[in-house]
């Protein structure tokens, strides 16, 4: 992920979480926010201490990372969004992971081409 892409400062974080909207599944939290005019997506990610010692947390950070990059082309450029790690995040395989964060991401219409009030249950 380049640097332009992610969220840093707390402030911003906060921003985020008290504007923006969010959605869930077992696995993953999103929390996303419509910035007009702004060139490209920024990510936050979170993963709390509760899901294991820092090699795990940096593991499942760079997973989100890697899955998000994959698909970033798809991502609506005028969003802020936070992924927050779930524990039953932990056990999952890539392949499981990728497809349970992509899940959560289509709920939270973070892909290109999804509007509000559009079904979104696939």
């Amino acid at each position: 992920m380049y640097r332009k892409n992610r969220l840093r400062k707390n402030e911003e974080f906060q921003i985020v979480f008290k504007q923006g909207t969010s959605v869930a599944n077992r696995q993953f939290v999103i929390y996303s926010l419509k910035k007009e005019g702004q060139e490209d997506f920024r990510l936050g990610v979170s993963v709390s201490k509760k899901m294991g010692n820092a090699v795990t947390r940096n593991r499942l950070r760079r997973t989100i990372k890697e899955a998000i990059r994959l698909r970033a082309n798809e991502i609506k450029q005028d969003l802020d969004f936070i992924v927050i790690c779930r524990l039953p995040a932990v056990e999952l395989e890539f392949h499981q992971f990728k497809e349970s964060l992509y899940h959560c991401m289509r709920k939270a219409q973070v892909f290109k081409g999804m509007k509000k009030g559009k079904n979104t249950s696939s």
